[in-house]
């Protein structure tokens, strides 16, 4: 009897996670950049333009701790101060081009074991992979409608 798709489910997440965080932080060690780092990186890809306190409460750090390590950020070349039009006492962050070159080029990494994948598989196997995330992406992004209707 073959295990529940529930179990090879977190098996396969488990296997994706692993092979994903051991390419992220490879790109880390060989670019020196450190996780918090390539954190605030992404938060500001995400959020856009956001002051310093604001990134320390999403991080769970002091502002001071936030506004050290943005610091380093801004040194390198990766994210960039402005004014905040609202309020010109405050500074605004966002992501220079070299930031968000480091951002795609971390996701490329983490991701890169996605593309030898394929060649691993006939492509009968790959046709029935392609069929069946297919159908768990559809239900998947169903969970949340269901979820409202409760």
């Amino acid at each position: 009897m073959s295990p529940p798709l529930s179990q090879i489910l977190h098996e396969w997440m488990c296997v994706t996670i692993r092979y994903s965080m051991r390419g992220f932080m490879l790109y880390a060690k060989q670019n020196n950049y450190s996780v918090p780092q390539l954190n605030v990186l992404f938060r500001l890809r995400h959020k856009g333009a956001c002051g310093v306190s604001e990134l320390a409460d999403e991080m769970g750090v002091t502002a001071a701790a936030a506004s050290q390590l943005l610091e380093r950020l801004v040194q390198q070349g990766l994210v960039q101060r402005s004014e905040d039009p609202l309020d010109r006492r405050n500074r605004r962050m966002t992501l220079t081009e070299a930031g968000q070159q480091v951002v795609q080029e971390s996701v490329a990494a983490r991701q890169s074991w996605l593309d030898r994948l394929p060649a691993l598989l006939s492509e009968a196997e790959q046709e029935q992979v392609a069929t069946a995330l297919r159908i768990l992406i559809e239900r998947a992004e169903t969970l949340d409608e269901k979820n409202e209707q409760v």
